[in-house]
Order: C-alpha cells, then structure tokens, then sequence
C-alpha cells in the first residue's frame, strides 16, 4: 500500500474525486436502467403486448445477467484492466441501448435487456474495483463508497423520474436512449481522469466456471419466480434442484481451480457473508417495492408518467440523505449498530405499508416507501464498505463483482418474487370480481394484471369498464399490502442478523475475511501485487 513519510495511507486528491464523479455516470445509469422501465411497462404492454410473464422478464432479465456475469467480468477486470474493461463496457452498453429502444417484440425487447445486463456486467465491478485503488485512506474510501452507493440507489430511485418525462413526450423506447449521452461522456473523459489498475496474480477467465455460475443462477431464479407466482409445481421445484446441482458442481469446480472465477475463501468469513446476505435481501426489498409504488401511481391513481415520477423523489432524498450520513455515524457508533437503526425504519414502513386500502391516500403511500428508503440507505453504504475494504487490493475487482451480484441479484429477486407476492393477491381477489359480462381472452387478460385490466376496461360496453377497473384496483392495492408484510418480516430477520454478525463493523475489531489487513485495508503485499498503470498507457 501507498503511504506517506509519516507511513500512514496516501489521501486521495482532487484528480482522484473527479474520477469518483466519472465513475458516478455508469453506476447512475446501470441502476437508473433496472428502474426507468416500471414507468413504461404499462406504455410497452399495450405497444407490444407482452404477457403477464413476458413483462416480469423484460424487467428481471437485465438484472439477472448483471448478476450471472458480474464475477466472471470482476476476474476479466482484474486481468486486462479495469479502465479498459470500464470503457469497453460503455461502448456496447451504448450500442445495446439502441438495440433495445427500437425493439418491435416483447421477445426482441427481453433479448436487448439481456444484452444490457451482460454489457452493464462489464462496469460496475470495474467502477468499485476502481474506487478501492483510488482511495487508500480508509476514511476517504468510505466516503468515496458511501457516495457511490448513493448514486446507485438515486439511480433506482429516479429512474421512474426520467422515464416519466421521456414519456411524457416521447414513445416508450425513448427510456433506453438515455444511455448513449452517458456513455459517450464516459468514453471522452475516463482516460483522462481514470488511472488503470491490473493484477499480476489475477488468473484466466474459465469458461467451465462462467458457464457453470449461469446454469447455477438462471434455474434458481426462474424457480424462486414460478413458485412464487404459481405454488409449489414439478417445473419450478425441478428448476430450484437443477440450480442446486450445478452450483454445487460450481463450488466443487472453484476449489480444484488454481485460480478460481470465485475467491471462496472469502465466504469462510462470517462478517463478509453475513454483509453480502443483509446487501442481497435489502436490494430485493428496494426492487419489489418500487416496482409496486410505480404502478400504483400510474395505474391505481391514474397519474401521467411525469407526474408519478415527481412523487418518487422523496425517496430518492430519503437513501441519499441516510446513506451518507451512515459513514460519519459509524465512526461513532459501530456500523452495525447504525445499520440496524436504519432498518427499523425500513420494518415501520413496511407495515405501515400493510395496512393500506382503498381510502389511503398517496401522501401515506408515499411516505410509507420513503421510510423503506431511508432504512435501506445505510445498509447500502456500509455493506458495502465492509465487503470491499476487506479485500487486498489485486482482488478488488473479484469482491466488487461479490458485493454487486449480491445488490443485483437482490433487484432481480425482489422484482420477481415480490412482484409474484401482489400478483397472487391480486388475481385471488380479481378473479371473483371481474364483471360477468367480461368473457374469454378480456378475463384473462384482466385476471394476469392490474396493467392488464387497465388495457381491457376502455373495450368493454356500458359500465362493464368502469366496474373493472375499480375491482381490479382495489385487487392491486391488496397485492401491495401484502408486499408491505413481506417486506416487515424479511427487514426485521436483517436486523436480527446485522446485530448478531455486523455489530462491530468493518473497523471494530470484527473478524475479517482471509488474507486483508484487520483495520479492512491491505495485507501487507497487497499493492505490490497490483500494478497501477500510468493513466497516459494507450488504451
């Protein structure tokens, strides 16, 4: 490690916080890329009309192939550079965006999204990895991860923000042009202001490995969402088993290797595992309920794109406020301690959540999400922190990958199991309810979703519409109080859990992954092993 004559680590200067901000553009617009489409579902299912289980992929697959390649591009990082993989990802990032916002199927639309993932795979390792070389100070790479974990949440956050008045004047594809601006920023100004870091002792890429992680994840989500949606079945249960058995293999692929696609060794440790499950259960609980809130604006309020989006900046506030106020609060009174009083918050307003009906008004809804936010905010933080300070620095891109498969995954997960928790509701009290004068395809239709029913209701005769649509919105408010109850009894296990395994913290004398410094920074040969490349080398 750097350190200065008096041996203490070197402080980051201004060239350094200019980078942080670069590296902000990608984070910004991977997470602002998971959440800009809840605004325009609505607008995609009437233009290509995707079923029920269609939309649920156009939102999920992005999520779920950053989270099925973020390890093998944390290793591919660590090995070519993370500057040049940062920019090679923007690049096709830029053109996927393309692709995608002139999609003319569902099917198409759900192949660019997978497209997305895969490219935005590519950044958000590099980014992290980047931030962990930069800042050597232990203090400042706190601050430095607090804000850009604060980026990725305002991302989530304002992404229905951004969505909404793109819609509001444009056709829905117009969402996913937002990353073709970004990214060309990113390519002018990154070897300029970004150093390039590689690893001598970052291995090959094994494929057997990548393949073997995807026929891991992609079976067990699949599952997780059918048995969610559906009950227990012989194709989900089927999918959750073969997941089982490949990731098994994977594991046992892992420790023969020499140099493993995964550094197990880290999870040996109970403090970073403990972190990475309180970051995967908390990403989940960010994704399903904004999913939820989004579409109760738009759909069960009646709000334009816009206007929806507006109503969601509180919460937007709410994470960054927590977020970054959750370093210098940890300093004080032990990381965990501040993450468990965040996620108080997040159980209050989950259960209030619960209690919603017809009569709440949007003013308790929103305040009910708000609180979900600002709990989650110091969760983000310092989990984070506590996952990357521990690594030695020509590992950073492998535990950035760790840490950012577990958040997204988390998105992913909660979108689809969250998602499928009000959908269950919601078509167990729409089904009764339909008008009987609804028949045939408009029914089904009507009982698969709320956006559905909302495309039936103006075809139908007399006030068959109208009567739809206030069952189907009540159904849908219903579906969102159980989400709220799902969220209160996941959230308050978190608190349980960080009490027990995080209450010390990264700095408080907890243990510590294998191999890093106990303070979190670098085993003594650790940036030895990770040569920085002078920012002028030829890209």
């Amino acid at each position: 490690m750097e350190t200065t004559a008096t041996g203490s680590p070197l402080r980051a200067g201004g060239r350094e916080w200019l980078g942080l901000a670069v590296l902000a553009l990608p984070t910004l617009l991977t997470s602002l890329d998971t959440s800009v489409l809840f605004l325009a579902l609505p607008h995609i299912s009437a233009d290509l009309d995707p079923s029920g289980t269609q939309q649920l992929w156009i939102v999920d697959i992005y999520a779920l192939m950053i989270a099925g390649f973020l390890v093998t591009m944390g290793t591919l990082g660590d090995r070519i550079g993370r500057r040049l993989l940062l920019l090679i990802g923007a690049s096709l990032f830029a053109v996927a965006s393309v692709l995608a916002a002139y999609s003319s199927s569902a099917e198409m639309l759900i192949a660019t999204r997978a497209l997305l993932g895969i490219a935005g795979a590519t950044l958000m390792p590099s980014t992290l990895g980047l931030i962990r070389n930069m800042f050597q100070d232990p203090a400042q790479r706190a601050v430095a991860i607090a804000a850009w974990m604060s980026t990725f949440m305002l991302g989530i956050a304002i992404g229905p923000l951004a969505g909404g008045a793109l819609l509001d004047s444009f056709w829905w594809g117009s969402v996913f042009l937002l990353g073709v601006p970004v990214m060309l920023v990113l390519l002018l100004t990154g070897p300029l202001l970004l150093p390039e870091f590689r690893s001598d002792e970052a291995g090959r890429v094994d494929l057997g490995s990548v393949l073997l992680s995807l026929l891991t994840m992609m079976p067990i989500f699949y599952g997780i969402k059918e048995l969610a949606a559906d009950g227990p079945g012989f194709l989900p249960l089927g999918a959750l088993v073969v997941g089982a058995v490949f990731g098994v293999l994977f594991v046992m692929r892992q420790n023969r290797l020499t140099s493993p696609l995964l550094d197990l060794s880290f999870f040996r440790n109970s403090t970073f595992s403990s972190a990475l499950t309180v970051m995967l259960i908390g990403s989940a609980v960010m994704g399903g309920i904004t999913l939820s809130i989004s579409q109760f604006l738009q759909l069960v309020e009646g709000m334009s794109p816009m206007r929806a989006g507006l109503w969601l900046l509180p919460a937007a506030v709410s994470v960054i406020v927590s977020g970054m106020a959750s370093v210098g609060l940890a300093q004080k009174l032990g990381a965990g301690n501040v993450i468990c009083g965040g996620l108080l918050f997040t159980v209050i307003g989950g259960l209030m959540l619960s209690q919603v009906d017809d009569s709440s008004g949007v003013g308790y809804v929103i305040t009910c999400f708000s609180l979900v936010y600002f709990g989650i905010g110091p969760m983000s933080a310092l989990t984070t922190d506590i996952v990357v300070g521990s690594a030695p620095a020509e590992k950073a891109g492998s535990a950035a990958s760790t840490s950012e498969t577990s958040t997204q995954l988390g998105v992913a997960l909660g979108v689809a199991c969250l998602g499928s928790v009000g959908s269950v509701v919601y078509s167990n009290e729409v089904e009764g309810a339909v008008p009987s004068d609804v028949l045939g395809d408009a029914a089904a239709t009507a009982n698969d979703s709320l956006a559905g029913a909302v495309t039936v209701a103006p075809q139908l005769p007399g006030d068959a519409g109208a009567a739809l649509l206030e069952s189907a919105r009540s159904a849908f408010v219903s579906g969102m109080g159980a989400v709220g109850v799902t969220i209160g009894v996941l959230v308050a296990a978190m608190v349980v859990l960080t009490a027990v395994k995080l209450r010390k913290g990264p700095s408080g004398g907890g243990d510590q992954p294998a191999g890093p410094a106990a303070d979190g920074g670098e085993a003594p040969d650790a940036m030895a092993k990770a040569k920085p490349v002078p920012s002028s080398e030829s890209i």
